[in-house]
């Protein structure tokens, strides 16, 4: 860490490495004269074009094209995409499809939250906030634990082949398209799948103390986040049979106390969530309309975790429920977003293994489509939260209007106050920049945000916090 500028009123301070979220983010913490905070908040100044980059292209192509607007989260697009032609061409995929697109998706699920529980947030986790930079990251934790980085890299490896198998590629799937997939199961990929998923039973097996403990060692370290860093919120996720579930079901959302307040298919989302612009971010929010106001609220692990209280298989439940003993129902603790994560994660792997194991994902995997014009409106629930592509489509099957509601849009206002609380704990009387930046930054990753999913960024920007004071930029600091 070096001052680079100083002057009566402001400085600029750079701190290396880069930071640890998918994407660039700016962040500003505003003070009133005296000291105390006003607010702060996400700032993302890349351009948002996507949803005019599909205008004009063929809508089977969407769930190819939608996929590679992240190199993460593609799998949720491809989904997303694939069922909202369903819903365009008026066809139900067939029960085997539904099961190959969701163990498709079972592995995205174990890759995305062990990429986030592991190399993004995990050098925070193991090393504490407190750690230096240079040394807080994967490298840091192999250091630290080698066994644990080693167990950790390979699950994240047995979900992206998962995906990649079911997927046809790894990063970018092409396998699920309108009426279904593209393949039928046989006896060789089922053998390669269900190899995987044994090892990745064992890998969470070895793992989930692990995690467990390092959530309990961080609330021990810095005991503000079990009473300060909390951010009651309503909470919006996907249910089936009365159950998380992440590419089908209808859409759930229940008050702070864990209320349910409505529940809707998929096509209705414009009825309750309000997009709006801000005036210093190119993300826009989005709020949950009842009852005549606007309700702040989250989405992602945690959110459906509240939502729903249930999982399909057992392991997962258990989990959950030790989980809730320790942060409360509804949990609205930031960092218990890790926790969550985990048990999605061991659910994904016992789900894998259901999905296999049922005789129905022998059957046809396809229906024939047509489209005829018309509004196509899907989703799924991304690693992040729910994830809604809505197009306009006319008779040629032709896309001429294209909106998508990404999960970090929806948790805008939730990362905001998160990112007070972090200020308020790390900023207030207090001179530590680099204690500063690493609690900001670790509010951030708990959201496990996708600043290019939430805006299609193009190009770069490091993370930047500006501190300002009665109007004055009195310091920024930079990663």
């Amino acid at each position: 860490m070096s001052a680079q500028t100083e002057t009566p009123n402001s400085r600029t301070i750079r701190i290396d490495p880069v930071t640890r979220i998918e994407g660039h983010a700016k962040v500003f913490v505003n003070l009133a004269e005296d000291g105390s905070l006003d607010n702060a908040g996400l700032v993302v100044n890349e351009l948002r074009g996507f949803e005019k980059i599909l205008v004009g292209m063929e809508a089977n192509r969407m769930p190819h094209i939608t996929a590679r607007i992240c190199g993460v989260c593609p799998t949720a697009h491809h989904i997303a995409a694939s069922n909202a032609l369903d819903h365009a061409c008026g066809v139900v995929a067939p029960p085997a499809a539904m099961l190959l697109r969701e163990l498709m998706y079972m592995g995205h699920i174990i890759h995305s939250h062990a990429l986030s529980l592991f190399v993004l947030q995990g050098p925070d986790l193991v090393l504490g906030l407190d750690a230096d930079p240079a040394i807080r990251n994967v490298v840091g934790i192999v250091q630290a634990n080698p066994e644990v980085a080693k167990k950790a890299l390979r699950i994240r490896t047995v979900g992206q082949r998962l995906n990649e198998i079911v997927g046809g590629r790894g990063t970018h799937p092409v396998t699920s398209v309108a009426g279904g997939i593209t393949f039928v199961l046989d006896s060789e990929k089922r053998a390669m799948l269900q190899s995987l998923v044994d090892e990745g039973k064992q890998l969470a097996k070895d793992l989930a103390p692990v995690v467990k403990q390092l959530v309990v060692t961080m609330l021990e370290r810095h005991p503000a986040m079990l009473t300060d860093w909390v951010a009651p919120s309503w909470s919006v996720g996907t249910v089936l049979d009365n159950r998380v579930s992440l590419i089908q079901g209808n859409i759930r959302a229940v008050d702070e106390n864990g209320i349910t307040q409505v529940e809707f298919p998929v096509q209705d989302y414009d009825k309750y969530m309000v997009e709006s612009v801000v005036d210093f971010s190119y993300m826009k929010r989005v709020g949950f309309k009842k009852g005549g106001l606007l309700h702040d609220y989250r989405v992602g692990p945690l959110a459906r975790i509240n939502a729903m209280q249930q999982f399909s298989t057992e392991w997962a439940n258990r989990e959950m429920e030790e989980m809730l003993k320790l942060g409360g129902y509804p949990c609205h603790i930031t960092l218990f977003q890790a926790y969550a994560k985990l048990v999605e994660m061991i659910w994904a792997i016992e789900r894998a293994d259901d999905i296999l194991r049922d005789p129905a994902v022998n059957g046809e995997t396809r229906v024939p489509v047509k489209f005829q014009g018309g509004r196509a409106v899907g989703h799924s629930e991304a690693p992040r939260g729910t994830l809604i592509h809505d197009y306009e489509i006319d008779e040629d099957g032709i896309v001429r209007a294209a909106n998508l509601i990404v999960a970090t849009q929806q948790n805008y206002a939730i990362i905001n106050r998160s990112i007070e609380h972090a200020a308020k704990s790390h900023v207030i009387g207090k001179s530590d920049d680099q204690a500063l930046l690493n609690a900001i930054e670790f509010s951030i990753r708990c959201y496990d945000p996708c600043l290019s999913c939430a805006t299609h960024a193009v190009g770069a920007m490091p993370m930047e916090i500006s501190i300002n004071r009665g109007g004055r930029t009195v310091k920024t600091i930079r990663r």
